[in-house]
């Protein structure tokens, strides 16, 4: 029996292709035009942030630590205005209204 071999056979090296690991990983990142706005998006593990909570903006609900998601920013926009968003709900943003409607007792966050 042969042993394991670590790096794939024929390839530039062990990093393989940087476009490749960073889709996988979460990094890359896009821009896309939404509200006459162009828009920075870039896929997140979320794997780092764990402890913490989002809220999606899409649907109003929590995006909680550890899931993969989206952060999406206006491309003039500053650090505050980054939102994180499920990617069904980023994907969807055309077809949602632009105000969600919560009941009386709904709780605020």
């Amino acid at each position: 029996m042969s042993p394991r071999r670590n790096r794939p056979r024929g390839g530039d090296g062990p990093t393989g292709n940087a476009a490749e690991a960073g889709g996988r990983y979460g990094g890359g990142g896009a821009t896309e035009s939404w509200q006459d706005e162009e828009w920075s998006v870039r896929p997140v593990s979320g794997a780092s942030a764990m402890g913490k909570r989002y809220r999606c903006p899409g649907c109003d609900q929590e995006i909680p630590s550890g899931v993969p998601h989206l952060v999406a920013w206006p491309e003039y926009g500053g650090i505050d205005d980054r939102r994180h968003w499920h990617k069904a709900c980023w994907n969807a943003k055309d077809r949602r209204t632009t105000r969600v409607q919560r009941s009386r007792n709904a709780p605020r966050h």
